[in-house]
């Protein structure tokens, strides 16, 4: 006599869970096909807007002489530092919504007191 009746049960359905689980953690396959993580190619585009922005700002004349910083992600664009007047903030403005790639303009220039 068996003292307890449900262990063979718990048994055969452990051992049947166990079986079915087996191959749960094998890696899935790749055929021949390489994934690029969608922030890896983001950031490469916000790499290439800051520096287009970064160059038109060094090549102008009223702002190259100014530390203008330029933070992108996902296309938008934050511009921080101080000129002299509201002329060349205007004018930085404009040429970050002329390059490619940027989708919105976050103003944080000041003007020097």
């Amino acid at each position: 006599m068996n003292p307890h009746p449900g262990f063979r049960i718990l048994a055969a359905a452990t051992a049947g869970l166990t079986f079915l689980l087996c191959g749960c953690s094998k890696p899935a396959e790749v055929t021949g096909t390489t994934l690029v993580p969608p922030a890896a190619s983001a950031n490469v585009a916000d790499i290439d807007v800051t520096t287009k922005i970064k160059t038109a700002l060094l090549q102008d004349a009223a702002l190259k002489g100014f530390d203008i910083t330029v933070i992108t992600l996902k296309g938008d664009v934050r511009l921080i530092g101080m000129l002299d007047n509201q002329t060349q903030i205007d004018a930085a403005i404009k040429l970050a919504r002329a390059t490619d790639g940027a989708h919105s303009i976050h103003d944080e220039l000041t003007i020097k007191k």
